[in-house]
């Protein structure tokens, strides 16, 4: 009995976690400033790895800006960050994901990558607290 309720409370966990990082690309595809902003911490960081001939860098993000960057994107700009599989790993209220994507504006594929997501469960539920990305135009699919 302990087991079956630990892999049930475990497979919740899951489906919180994804339903917290699909909400994050539907507020950004809908510009939904709220939505996105729920899905973080307060704290949350948020980085992205750049390519370079002598091995990658790392950019950064304010969660603020990329908020802002989403509610002021033209009305008529779609941006759909397609999620292709959800690797979550949970130890008690820490979570990590990884999530390959394609990202495209308006229906024309832009890149592919992969997030990795940090989250914690906060008493308000499941909160991303970091993301950091790979961006490549190349060997997508």
């Amino acid at each position: 009995m302990l087991f079956t309720l630990e892999a049930v409370q475990a497979q919740s966990n899951e489906d919180e976690v994804r339903k917290v990082i699909a909400t994050l690309f539907e507020g950004m595809k809908n510009k939904d400033q709220n939505l996105v902003e729920m899905v973080f911490h307060p704290e949350a960081i948020m980085h992205t790895t750049i390519a370079t001939a002598d091995g990658a860098t790392l950019g950064s993000n304010s969660v603020q800006d990329f908020i802002n960057r989403i509610a002021t994107t033209p009305a008529n700009t779609i941006l759909d960050e397609r999620i292709l599989d959800f690797q979550i790993k949970i130890d008690g209220n820490m979570a990590s994901a990884w999530t390959p994507y394609e990202f495209y504006v308006n229906d024309n594929f832009s890149h592919c990558g992969v997030n990795s997501f940090s989250l914690i469960k906060a008493t308000e539920g499941w909160k991303i607290t970091y993301v950091i990305d790979t961006r490549n135009k190349e060997g997508c699919k």
